[in-house]
C-alpha cells in the first residue's frame, strides 16, 4: 500500500457511505460491495473514508483487513468508528476500544453522547462519567498514536436541552486531544438558519475544530451542511448520493460542488470533479438501487431543457438557464423533445443527435408538427431519443429508414387444461430481396415476438446478434373513446457498448410493443453503420 496523497487539511471531505449510508433500508453491502465502494471514493479523492465498526460485527473487521491488503489508497485515509468506553471501565482494557486499534486504522471516529436525557437513559451513566469516558477514550487512542475525531450524538438537540452540557463534551473532547468534534444533527430535524447560529455558538465558547453530520429528514441536510461551513466549520460528513437512515443523509456530490465552484475551496485532487458524476453513477450500481435521474448536478435530468423559451435562450448562450457548465461536473446537457419543443428545442436536439438541420427552417418547422401531431396520440421522445431520431432523419432524407418491410406478425398466447401456458409469435418480412417466416417461443407474447423478429432479421443482419432488450416499461393513457384506452410501451435496448430506448403507442400492448420493437431494431442497425436496403 502506497502513501497517500493528501489535499490541505485546513477543510475535510469525510464519507460515512460505508456505515451511515448502509443502514439505507434495501441496501445490505458484501465486504466486495464496500471494497468496491471504497476505491471509487478514493477515485473521487474525498479525505477520510469511514470503513464500518471492526469489531461489531465480522463483515466490517473483514473488510479494514482486506482493504489495507487490497486498495491502493491514493487519496483517501481510512477511518474506523467505534463508541467510547463503557461506563465504570477504562479505554485500555475495553473490548471495543482494543478492535479499533486491531483494525489497523490510522484514523478513529468515535460516537459520543452529548444529550444529557440520552446519557441517563441509554448510557445509564451520570453527566460526569459520560464526560470521563470521553476523555479517557480520546486520550488513549492518541497515546496509540491514532488521529481521533469525535461524533456529538444528537448534539443539536442535546443543545436545546442543555447547552452547557452539550457544550462541556465538545471540551471534553478538544482537551483530550480530538482534531475534530463533529456535531450531529442525528434526528435531521435542524433548519440551516439554526444550525449556522449553533455551530457560530460552540465554535466561539470552545474554540474546538467543529464538523458537521447532518440527516435529511426536514429535506435540509445540504443546506445544513453548508450553513455549519457558513458558521467556521472546517469537516463535513456524507454519504454518497445521500444514502442513508429514514430519508438519508447530507449527500456527498452536491456538498462537494457546492464548496468547490461556489465556495472556491479545493476539497479534491485537480480534475476530480469531473468524474462526480461517473462516481454518482457507479455506486448506485454497486448497491443496486436506480441512479435518481433528478440529483442535483449528476442526474441525468440535472442540465435537461423542455420548454421552448428555455431552448431559444440555450441556443444564445447555456449559461441563460444553467447555473454552471455541466462537464465540470462530468454531465452533460440534453435538450428533451416533447409537445412543448419549439424549433430552437429541435435544432438543439438535433445537433446533440449529429443532425445538423439548423440551416432548413422548412424542415425544422415540419419536424415540429410531427412532434406535437405525434404526441397527442401518446408518443413521447423526451424518454425516446432514438425513435426521435428516426423521425427527424426520416424528414430530413425524405424517406423513412428501411431495413426490412413487414408483411405481417401474429402471437399466439395458449392457455392449456394444465395451468401452463404458451406463447408463439410468427414474423413475415422482407429484407434485401428475400421473404423471410421466423417463429419463435418465449416467455410472453411479447418476448415471443421480439425472438421471432431476431432469428428473421439476423439471417441478413448478423450486426444484431449482439442486441439485447435491457428495459421495458408499459403505460396504459388516459381513453379517448368511450371505455378504450392507449397504450405506450418504452423499450430500452443495448449493444453492448451504449443504449437506446424506443416508444410505440397503440390500442394494445402487443402492438404498441410492436412498434418500439422495429424501432429498436431499425436504429441498432443505424448504430451499427449498416446501409438502408435498396
Amino acid at each position: 500500500m502506497t502513501e497517500t496523497s493528501e489535499l490541505d487539511d485546513s477543510f475535510h471531505v469525510f464519507d460515512t457511505t460505508l456505515r451511515d449510508g448502509a443502514q439505507r433500508e434495501g441496501i445490505n453491502l458484501t465486504v466486495a460491495d464496500k471494497l468496491a465502494i471504497a476505491r471509487h471514493l478514493d477515485d473521487f479523492g474525498v479525505g477520510f473514508i469511514e470503513g464500518g465498526w471492526p469489531g461489531a460485527n465480522p463483515r466490517d473487521t473483514e473488510f479494514f483487513a482486506r482493504a489495507q491488503q487490497e486498495i491502493d489508497f491514493k487519496h483517501a485515509q481510512l477511518v474506523a468508528f467505534g463508541a467510547t468506553r463503557r461506563a465504570g471501565a477504562k479505554a485500555s482494557e475495553d473490548p471495543q476500544v482494543k478492535a479499533l486499534l486491531e483494525a489497523g486504522a490510522q484514523v478513529i471516529t468515535l460516537v459520543a453522547k452529548s444529550h444529557d436525557r440520552h446519557v441517563e437513559l441509554a448510557l445509564r451513566t451520570t453527566l460526569d462519567e459520560n464526560l470521563e469516558m470521553v476523555r479517557d477514550t480520546v486520550s488513549y487512542l492518541c497515546s496509540q498514536g491514532r488521529r481521533v475525531f469525535v461524533d456529538c450524538e444528537h448534539f443539536f438537540d442535546g443543545y436545546r436541552a442543555n447547552p452547557e452540557y452539550a457544550k462541556a463534551v465538545v471540551r471534553a473532547a478538544a482537551e483530550a486531544g480530538a482534531d475534530v468534534v463533529v456535531l450531529c444533527d442525528t434526528n435531521g430535524g435542524m433548519l440551516p438558519a439554526q444550525v449556522q447560529a449553533v455551530v457560530a455558538t460552540v465554535l466561539a465558547d470552545t474554540g474546538a475544530r467543529l464538523g458537521i453530520h447532518a440527516q435529511d429528514d426536514t429535506g435540509c441536510a445540504v443546506a445544513n451542511t453548508l450553513a455549519a461551513v457558513d458558521a467556521g466549520a472546517t469537516h463535513v460528513q456524507c454519504t454518497a448520493n445521500g444514502y442513508g437512515e429514514r430519508v438519508g443523509n447530507s449527500n456527498l456530490f452536491p456538498v462537494v460542488a457546492a464548496l468547490e465552484l461556489k465556495y472556491g475551496k479545493k476539497v479534491l485532487p485537480e480534475g476530480a470533479l469531473r468524474e462526480m458524476t461517473r462516481i454518482s453513477h457507479a455506486i448506485a450500481e454497486v448497491v443496486n438501487l436506480t441512479p435518481s435521474t433528478h440529483q442535483p448536478y449528476v442526474g441525468v435530468s440535472a442540465f435537461a431543457h423542455k420548454a421552448g423559451l428555455h431552448a431559444s435562450a440555450i441556443k444564445v448562450d447555456p449559461d441563460l438557464y444553467q447555473h454552471i457548465d455541466p462537464e465540470r461536473v462530468g454531465n452533460t446537457m440534453r435538450m428533451l423533445v416533447s409537445d412543448m419543443a419549439g424549433r430552437a428545442s429541435i435544432e438543439l436536439k438535433g445537433k446533440e443527435l449529429g443532425v445538423d438541420i439548423s440551416g432548413d427552417r422548412e424542415l425544422v418547422g415540419r419536424v415540429v408538427e410531427r412532434v406535437k401531431e405525434r404526441e397527442l396520440k401518446g408518443y413521447t421522445y423526451e424518454a425516446a431519443d432514438a425513435s426521435f431520431e428516426l423521425l427527424l432523419r426520416a424528414e430530413a432524407e425524405g424517406k423513412a429508414r428501411t431495413y426490412f418491410e413487414v408483411e405481417s406478425w401474429r402471437a399466439i398466447v395458449e392457455d392449456r387444461p394444465d395451468g401452463t401456458h404458451a406463447n408463439e409469435a410468427t414474423v413475415k418480412l422482407f429484407a434485401k430481396g428475400e421473404r423471410i417466416v421466423a417463429t419463435a417461443e418465449g416467455n410472453g407474447p411479447v418476448n415471443a415476438l421480439d425472438r421471432a423478429l431476431r432469428v428473421a432479421l439476423e439471417m441478413i443482419y448478423p450486426q444484431l446478434a449482439k442486441l439485447e432488450l435491457v428495459d421495458y416499461k408499459v403505460r396504459i393513457l388516459e381513453g379517448k373513446h368511450g371505455t378504450s384506452s392507449t397504450t405506450r410501451v418504452l423499450i430500452s435496448t443495448s449493444d453492448g457498448t451504449g443504449e437506446w430506448s424506443t416508444v410505440g403507442v397503440a390500442e394494445n400492448v402487443i402492438a404498441a410493443s410492436w412498434q418500439a420493437l422495429e424501432d429498436a431494431y431499425t436504429y441498432g442497425l443505424l448504430r451499427a453503420g449498416v446501409e438502408p436496403a435498396e
